[in-house]
Parts: structure tokens; C-alpha cells; sequence
């Protein structure tokens, strides 16, 4: 006998910041038949996983939470990754959202059944079918592997930042660290003391602000915890602060020149070497790459038992790396332990292979190099499915959790019309999507983005910038406050056809 797969109204993938957001919202809505498809064995997304040395945000604490979740015990400005994923986890489990999760379910495939009107879902635990999907797998979930010649035949221990080796000792170590990425800046200062040799191979130089970094009071905590409004006050201004960047980003980059000259500064103070000083100075504007933010980083580059190799990689042998300068000459460094720094597969999210329209053609597929979607969320072609950090949502200047939150919000009063208005099928129109896309582009056109001089992930293989929401993060709360039946095609359910159990309600 067949056994019965498991129907839900929503399925979310992933337990990160998204997951967890979608989670409560759901249940503060009355909601409770909704599953979490989660890969790992406990919940956390990207703030469980990436536990190198270091590891911390670079968004002020008080803004990298949830908004109705405030944490008046923040130990630091900049929470440590510990912190954060604690308090993921103490949030999930005063809100019942654990209680939902399938964990050890990796999501292999999700297919839009228009027969049966829902999506059909093959876990690694299972199969399970929705009427609504919602992703909440971000960006930042799986690392990106270098394409160097030879990786594989290297003999030392080799691991990416995002799943560190505990387990290996560096003391002593001859360590490559191959990017000079967020991960790689925090890492880096960490392991320095350690090694006996450290070779770090840049590609290209970031520009590094001094992180204005420091323990949070007894004081200042009891004034969040026993003062109503107390830390909703700090986080407005951290909030508006953040979003001044955007007048140098986005409005006149010129402006960002007084952010190079603290940039160099900071390189000044801490280097003193001609040599290594212009190593370590960018050739790009300010913001066309994320800025990132460090008081050891360049400290620990200047150390003795450091170097800073800005050849190119040709290739990696059994025992070393070896590059190649401008004139041909090429030189070998021999190393015991290579450490990648080199990001994550951010403009082709591996969930995006994972979902398949009517037509079987993949979400990567319909996307090719041009990634698209409507309000960041929804995209046309792809029924009763919703993309959390979709395209043009992320951000270089504030929290990610903004974002997040807002197409939650989008997410659920789409939900909720649906509930109210007997709707069991909604798509985006394609001209709504090309309309709200050409908005992108246009907004984009003369940000630091595009016009910054440098090569970024944030640019697809045309230049067009996929990832960033190319304006202020409030404008982009009121395009998404409210859900705009207008701009989609909705499939209503006749009349007679009955009320769903555990409907969102209106």
C-alpha cells in the first residue's frame, strides 16, 4: 500500500533569517498547517554554518534582528556568529516555529503540478506537496569553489571559510588563504598569531573601513530591557544613519571620496610598508564592492610571518600554489593547509536548479544569465511561488533583514487575498515583471554599481546589476507594503468549492 505524501497550504524552504521570519508571520496569522524543509540538523541557514574564527556581522546588532523580536542582551555593537544563531534559535522557539521543520530534508526538486494546482516536492526525507512554496534558501548558503588548475591534486588539507575545519590545527601551518572577501577580512587577523607562514592571494584589494566596534554596557542594556521604546529609538537611528549611504551609492558618487580618504587612512595607520601599502590600496571607487569593516585586518597583513601575493594563480600541485607575475615568471609557494575565501554562489543560487515550472524548465534555466523577478518575489512563469532575498533585494549599506521582513510582508498579504478572495493560483504578469525591472535598471543607471570601475558579483555577464535594490530599503518597503492584485494573473476558486482548513485568514 502507497503510503499518503504530506499536504501543506505553504511550504518554506530553509531556517535562516527568511525561514524563521516567514515562520512566525504564518502562525501569527492563524496558520499552522505550513512545513520547514530544512537540509541541516538544526535550524540557522548561513549563521549555523559559517563558524570560522571571527565570524561576526557587519550591520549593527540592534539593526540585524527581527523587528518584533528586539535583543536588549546584545554583547556587542557587532554580534559575534554565536549571538546571532542563538538568537535565531531563541526566537524560533518562542514563536513554535521549530515545531514545524523537517529537518535533514534537503530539497532536491520542486515541481508546479497545474493539474492538481500545487507543488510536488522531493526531499532527501521524502515527498511532500504544497499549494504555495515559499524560498527561503538565501544567497549566502552555498560557497563558491575556485576554478584553479590542480585544486583537486592538492595534498594538505583544503577547506572553503563556510565549512571550516575545526578539527585541523593551523599551529605552525605554511597557510594559503586564496580571497580577500567578508569572510576572509574577519578570518584572516584570527589565524595570523597561529601559523608559522601565512601567504594570502589577492586578487583584487577591498577597501576596508575601521569597524567602530565595542562592548555594550550593563547601563545600556537594563535602559533596552525596562525602558519601552529604548532600543526601537537606537535602531531608528542606527536605521537612518545606514540609509545616508545611499546619497553617495546611488545619488552622486562623488561623495564617496570622503570614504576613500578614511579608507586609505586606515590602511596608512596600520601599514607602513610603501610595498604592501600599495598592495592593499584599491583601484575602484568606494561601494562598487562591498565595504567592509576591520580593525585587525591590515594590523595582521603587516605582521612578520605574512605575505601578501597579488600574481595571479596559474595553479595548485600536491605540496604548493604556484602563480604567475606580469612579465611571465613564475614562482612556487609551498604551503600545507589552503583555506578558501572565496564567497558563495549568489548569482546562480543552486536553489534555482532545484524548481521546475509546468514546462519542466528549471527556475535557473528560465533565468539564464538574467535574473528577474516581480517586487524581488515572485516571477512569471512560476506559479504560487515566492523567492525570499530574490533578485535586486540585496544590499551593500544595511541590513539584510529589512529586506527580508518587507517580502514577508508582501508574501503574507498575497497569501491573505488569496484567503479572502477565493484565489488558489497566482502569477505575475509578464508585462508587470518587465515594467518593474526597467524601473531597476533605470534606478541603477549611474550608482557606484555600475559605474565604480570594478568587476563585482553583483553584475551578471551583460553588466547588468542582478542583486542589489538600487535605492533607499524604505522605498522599497512601501512598493511591497501591500499586495497588487492588478499585476497578476489570478485563478479563483467557483463558487461552492469550500474553504480550505487553516486558511490564512484576512
Amino acid at each position: 500500500m502507497t503510503e499518503a505524501v504530506p499536504h501543506y497550504r505553504v511550504a518554506v524552504i530553509g531556517t535562516g533569517f527568511a525561514g524563521i521570519g516567514m515562520a512566525v508571520r504564518l502562525r501569527q496569522a492563524g496558520l499552522k498547517d505550513f512545513v520547514i524543509l530544512e537540509r541541516a540538523d538544526g535550524i540557522g541557514g548561513t549563521w549555523r554554518d559559517n563558524s570560522y574564527p571571527g565570524a561576526a556581522c557587519d550591520v549593527p546588532s540592534h539593526l540585524y534582528s527581527f523587528s518584533f523580536a528586539l535583543n536588549p542582551n546584545w554583547s556587542r555593537t557587532f554580534s559575534p556568529q554565536p549571538e546571532i544563531w542563538d538568537y535565531m534559535k531563541r526566537v524560533a522557539g518562542e514563536h513554535g516555529v521549530d515545531r514545524h521543520v523537517r529537518y535533514n530534508s534537503d530539497v532536491r526538486a520542486a515541481h508546479w503540478e497545474p493539474g492538481n494546482n500545487r507543488w510536488r516536492i522531493e526531499t532527501t526525507d521524502g515527498t511532500v506537496t504544497a499549494q504555495f512554496l515559499v524560498s527561503g534558501a538565501g544567497p549566502l548558503a552555498d560557497p563558491t569553489y575556485p576554478d584553479i588548475k590542480g585544486l583537486d591534486t592538492f595534498e594538505g588539507r583544503l577547506f572553503h571559510s563556510a565549512e571550516w575545519d575545526h578539527d585541523h590545527d593551523l599551529s605552525g601551518r605554511r597557510v594559503a588563504v586564496i580571497g580577500t572577501g567578508a569572510s576572509a577580512i574577519q578570518f584572516v587577523p584570527k589565524i595570523q598569531p597561529k601559523v608559522g607562514r601565512l601567504t594570502l592571494f589577492q586578487r583584487t584589494a577591498p577597501w576596508v573601513m575601521f569597524r567602530h566596534d565595542r562592548d555594550i554596557t550593563k547601563a545600556e542594556s537594563w535602559l533596552y530591557r525596562n525602558v519601552p521604546g529604548a532600543q526601537q529609538i537606537a535602531r531608528k537611528s542606527i536605521y537612518w544613519g545606514r540609509e545616508s549611504y545611499i546619497f553617495g551609492f546611488a545619488k552622486n558618487p562623488r561623495l564617496l571620496g570622503i570614504v576613500e580618504r578614511l579608507g586609505r587612512a586606515n590602511i596608512n595607520r596600520s601599514v607602513k610598508d610603501p610595498a604592501l601599502r600599495a598592495k592593499l590600496t584599491p583601484s575602484f571607487r568606494a561601494g562598487c564592492k562591498r565595504i567592509l569593516m576591520s580593525n585587525d585586518y591590515y594590523p595582521a597583513l603587516a605582521r612578520p610571518n605574512v605575505d601578501v601575493v597579488t600574481d595571479g594563480i596559474v595553479e595548485v600541485r600536491p605540496n604548493s600554489v604556484v602563480t604567475r607575475d606580469s612579465s611571465g615568471k613564475e614562482t612556487e609557494h609551498e604551503v600545507d593547509t589552503i583555506i578558501l575565501g572565496t564567497g558563495f554562489q549568489v548569482t546562480d543560487p543552486p536553489i534555482a536548479h532545484r524548481l521546475y515550472n509546468s514546462e519542466g524548465r528549471s527556475l535557473a534555466q528560465h533565468w539564464g544569465s538574467n535574473v528577474q523577478a516581480f517586487r524581488g518575489t515572485t516571477v512569471n512563469g512560476f506559479p504560487n511561488a515566492f523567492v525570499l532575498a530574490g533578485p535586486n533585494t540585496g544590499l551593500g549599506h544595511t541590513s539584510q533583514v529589512f529586506m527580508i521582513e518587507a517580502q514577508i510582508r508582501y508574501t503574507m498579504e498575497a497569501l491573505k487575498y488569496a484567503c479572502r478572495n477565493r484565489v488558489d493560483r497566482l502569477e505575475p504578469r509578464p508585462e508587470a515583471q518587465r515594467a518593474y525591472n526597467r524601473m531597476i535598471d533605470k534606478s541603477m543607471q549611474g550608482t557606484v554599481w555600475v559605474t565604480g570601475g570594478c568587476d563585482s558579483w553583483y553584475l551578471n555577464e551583460e553588466g547588468r546589476n542582478t542583486t542589489l535594490w538600487p535605492t533607499f530599503t524604505w522605498n522599497y518597503a512601501l512598493r511591497t507594503r501591500w499586495f497588487d492584485p492588478h499585476n497578476y494573473d489570478l485563478r479563483r476558486v467557483p463558487r461552492g468549492g469550500g474553504k480550505r482548513k487553516n486558511a490564512v485568514p484576512a
